[in-house]
């Protein structure tokens, strides 16, 4: 019931939401209102279009206030409901995990282009996901091909215990294998393709970041030390010996550092062989070969 003594609808617990969340400020309030009274009223996108005078059980009434409270203190949306979609895939959250986003999918269609003509020319192809935490970057790959079979290393634990329930939600869990490892130092063998999205924030403008970013998602998955490279110099200086000739790394790289992370791997002798942009307009993958790969090409 409301104050009214009045049923609560669908329709009323949606305008109730919205209208708490724009007042709040929320930028996405009515798509964060949707999102949420759908998911825990169990309602579907027609029902809360095409009945909004259902009524909705109290304890569903209740889930909705209580996670409209969090979104308003900050916790981002898709952390309440425990995933988001990623290519395609529900993938789950936790508190060792960056949420993915959609800028994370240029890498992904970056990469796919040079995997397939491997699969062609060799049958197969290994992947390696540094720092993967969910798993996106692997499931997704490992989704379009499926004669790959990817590695993923990550620090966390707990990270890696989510990227594998998300390996077998999807249906890959068999061409998935986690590893913890910081970067490459538990990684044995070698890989047509090293794809890795590194904590690329620079640690100055910590304090600067949205909330949802600086309060909710893992620091160690986003902080890149004094100036954002940290994680480039790592895995332009340790990838070779993971790779086969031929081989490629692919990375995620802020808006604004294309010319620094490319500076940096020509120095450990790569060229850049392709580059995307996200749906900004902003440089946001790369993907490096080796040099005298790419000159005897």
């Amino acid at each position: 019931m409301d104050e009214a003594g009045r049923a609560v609808t669908l329709g009323l617990l949606l305008a109730e939401a919205r209208d708490r969340l724009r007042g709040a400020g929320v930028s996405e309030a009515a798509l964060d209102a949707r999102l949420l009274v759908e998911h825990f009223t169990g309602a579907t996108r027609t029902e809360a279009l095409a009945a909004p005078n259902k009524a909705v059980a109290a304890g569903a009434v209740e889930a909705v206030r209580s996670a409209v409270e969090r979104r308003l203190k900050g916790e981002p949306v898709h952390r309440i409901l425990g995933y988001r979609e990623f290519y395609g895939m529900p993938l789950r959250l936790s508190a060792a995990t960056l949420e993915p986003r959609p800028d994370t999918e240029t890498l992904v269609d970056l990469v796919l282009p040079f995997a397939r003509r491997v699969i062609e020319a060799r049958g197969e192809c290994r992947i390696l996901d540094l720092g993967t935490g969910t798993g996106a970057i692997a499931l997704a790959l490992l989704g379009q091909l499926p004669a790959a079979h990817a590695v993923a290393t990550d620090i966390s634990s707990d990270a890696l215990v989510t990227a594998g329930t998300n390996a077998d939600i999807v249906g890959y869990g068999e061409r998935f294998e986690p590893i913890q490892s910081d970067w490459f130092a538990k990684v044995n063998g070698r890989f047509h393709v090293i794809v890795s999205n590194p904590p690329y924030i620079a640690t100055a403008v910590w304090n600067d970041l949205a909330r949802e970013v600086r309060d909710f998602d893992p620091r160690t998955a986003l902080d890149g030390g004094p100036d954002g490279l940290d994680a480039y110099r790592i895995i332009a200086a340790q990838a070779e010996r993971h790779l086969v000739d031929g081989g490629i790394v692919g990375v995620e790289i802020g808006y604004d550092q294309r010319r620094a992370v490319t500076t940096l791997f020509a120095g450990h002798g790569y060229a850049e062989l392709a580059h995307g942009r996200d749906l900004g307009g902003h440089d946001r993958a790369l993907i490096f070969g080796r040099a005298e790969d790419v000159h005897s090409a």
